[in-house]
């Protein structure tokens, strides 16, 4: 089955750790890091986006909602609808805060942000 973009409905996380994300003017912001799943609703929270940072250090983590990443075959990584002043100003978290509270403060102020609906209601 595939998305209404053609892509496919399902894809191993393994897969998608370590792609790279694009802002949509095409500049590389950064990388998925990581997923977070909601175990009780058997939903994707948010994909953990590496942004800045060198050998480590310094690097700050987004909660991008899981909705708005579009992959793009001919750069071989995911495009946000975003530009990269919306994606500097965004909540930036470290990677214990983005599990805090269950990942639901992270996810909520990502969503809120960005202004993409949320998935749980």
């Amino acid at each position: 089955m595939t998305t209404h973009t053609g892509h496919t409905a399902a894809i191993p996380a393994s897969r998608v750790i370590g792609t790279d994300v694009y802002s949509t003017s095409g500049e590389k912001i950064g990388v998925i890091e990581d997923v977070m799943l909601e175990k009780t609703s058997n939903g994707i929270m948010f994909a953990v986006i590496g942004f800045g940072g060198f050998l480590g250090i310094g690097e700050k983590f987004h909660a991008i909602p899981w909705s708005v990443l579009d992959y793009e075959k001919s750069r071989g990584g995911y495009v946000v609808p975003f530009s990269q002043d919306q994606l500097k100003a965004a909540p930036a978290y470290s990677i214990n805060e983005l599990t805090g509270d269950d990942g639901k403060a992270a996810r909520d102020a990502s969503y809120d942000y960005y202004k993409v609906p949320p998935y749980w209601y």
